[in-house]
């Protein structure tokens, strides 16, 4: 019987650390290392219930696709509610999800989840997920406390924007795009100083988290059995929003917080199989937080015009980071710099005012760029540019140059589908998928070098949305 037990998880400071248990048949999708999850402050007032969240929040996907059970001894009754939700979600998104439940000797009702013990309310053991969820909060004051997992990309800002009048906590993971390698520790630095001066000048806390999740879990192997049925990778596609926010729970519950906001990628009318949905993170909840997917209802356009007020309003000197090959500003070349660009001179902004060294004579490499398919594209940047189109249909906006004007009459007759279904990864990358998914797992281990090297160059570039 396929199955993933989870220990007890340890804290010493600031650091969550638990140790992972995949029945033989699942040890492939796991490195053996424990999950760990650094931090800014202390985390040894937090109930069992609450520290299994991070960990259940990566593991639990892994055994639905392969119809595994989770065993645990404590969980949190609002994330086992919750969890139930989301796995009916995501089996219901992708067809090669099998389920699995979660079980647990103990569940923290709402009305204990304060007690570090934490025994089940009724006193049964070998209780399924299951708790009640009656609203009470803990370690509360009167107050009512959001967060916001922030980038300073279009997206996160776009959410800042709708919710400043909180003050939302702006909270920053280094895990997935930034990995815990020492190589990104000037990555993590720079996002680090440029989410802090953002908070400082909005007189906002912060929060900073970092975890070993992505390398606890073989995203290799997971992404060669899985990719096939993906238009990302697998935690794009599959695991992100019930990921990232689990990763938090600890952090919300020393906080406080009553509302975690994570910024929506797609909108309504787009139903693409993406890790991160409403009827995915809306679900999300433990014991006095409760999460929200945040700003569906605009596309990507209205976000940039939503910014844009805010710049001409409040905000003149507003720099976003977008960019999919560096963290310390803006390259201005790879797709997705491209993009937001085009979409500030949509809205009225100067690109080159806000990050972006724009000018109309890109325009003609941006075309080239996408006729040849040198960007790896999926389906969610195909509605991106047409988003962009239906923008520049709409307008009545005279273009700025004889240059502007020529990309978007061709993008008015571009055959988008082509263009992304002419741009994918090296040949040799998909043959490697192929192998990994039929080699037995001690040949796969001795290639794991291999396998790391190709998973670290691709999947920085299909993460940056």
């Amino acid at each position: 019987m396929s199955s993933i037990t989870l220990d007890r998880p340890t804290v010493s400071g600031s650091t969550l650390a638990c140790e992972v248990h995949p029945s033989s048949d699942l040890q492939r999708f796991f490195t053996g290392e424990p999950i760990t999850v650094d931090y800014d402050r202390s985390i040894e007032s937090v109930p069992d219930g609450i520290l299994v969240i991070p960990i259940l929040a990566q593991v639990c996907p892994v055994a639905w696709a392969n119809g595994a059970d989770v065993y645990v001894e404590t969980v949190d009754g609002s994330f086992a509610h919750a969890i139930a939700a989301v796995q009916e979600s995501l089996c219901r998104m992708h067809d090669f999800l099998e389920g699995g439940e979660l079980y647990a000797r103990r569940v923290h009702d709402s009305d204990d989840a304060g007690n570090g013990d934490g025994e089940r309310s009724d006193g049964s053991d070998d209780a399924p997920g299951t708790g009640t969820d009656d609203g009470s909060t803990h370690n509360s004051d009167d107050g009512s406390d959001s967060a916001l997992l922030f980038t300073g990309g279009v997206d996160s800002t776009c959410s800042y924007v709708r919710h400043r009048e909180e003050a939302p906590t702006l909270v920053s993971l280094r895990g997935w795009t930034i990995t815990p390698d020492p190589a990104d520790d000037e990555d993590w630095a720079t996002l680090r100083e440029r989410v802090s001066a953002f908070a400082d000048e909005r007189d906002l806390d912060t929060a900073f988290l970092e975890t070993n999740a992505l390398s606890a879990l073989d995203h290799a192997m997971l992404l060669a059995h899985y990719k096939r049925y993906v238009d990302g990778g697998w935690y794009s596609s599959v695991g992100h929003g019930l990921g990232l926010l689990g990763l938090c729970a600890p952090m919300a519950y020393t906080r406080d917080i009553d509302d975690l906001y994570v910024a929506a990628t797609h909108w309504d009318g787009i139903d693409l199989e993406w890790g991160s949905r409403p009827d995915i993170d809306n679900h999300v909840r433990w014991t006095g937080t409760q999460c929200h997917h945040d700003a569906y209802d605009l596309t990507r356009q209205e976000r940039l015009d939503l910014i844009a007020d805010y710049v001409e309003r409040e905000a003149p000197d507003l720099e976003l980071q977008t960019c999919n090959t560096r963290l310390d500003g803006n390259c201005g070349r790879c797709e997705k710099c491209y993009r937001t660009a085009v979409g500030l001179r949509l809205s009225g902004l100067d690109p080159q005012a806000h990050g972006y060294p724009f000018t109309d004579a890109e325009y003609h490499d941006l075309r080239r760029n996408l006729e040849r398919g040198t960007w790896v594209l999926g389906q969610d940047e195909r509605y991106m540019w047409e988003d962009i189109r239906e923008r520049v249909r709409e307008t009545d906006r005279e273009p700025e140059s004889a240059a502007e004007r020529e990309f978007f009459a061709w993008l008015e007759t571009a055959n988008l589908d082509e263009l992304v279904s002419d741009s994918g990864p090296p040949l040799s990358h998909r043959m490697l998928r192929a192998g990994a998914r039929n080699a037995p797992a001690s040949v796969y281990n001795a290639a794991y070098p291999v396998w790391k090297t190709m998973k670290t160059g691709l999947h920085r570039v299909r993460l940056g949305r």
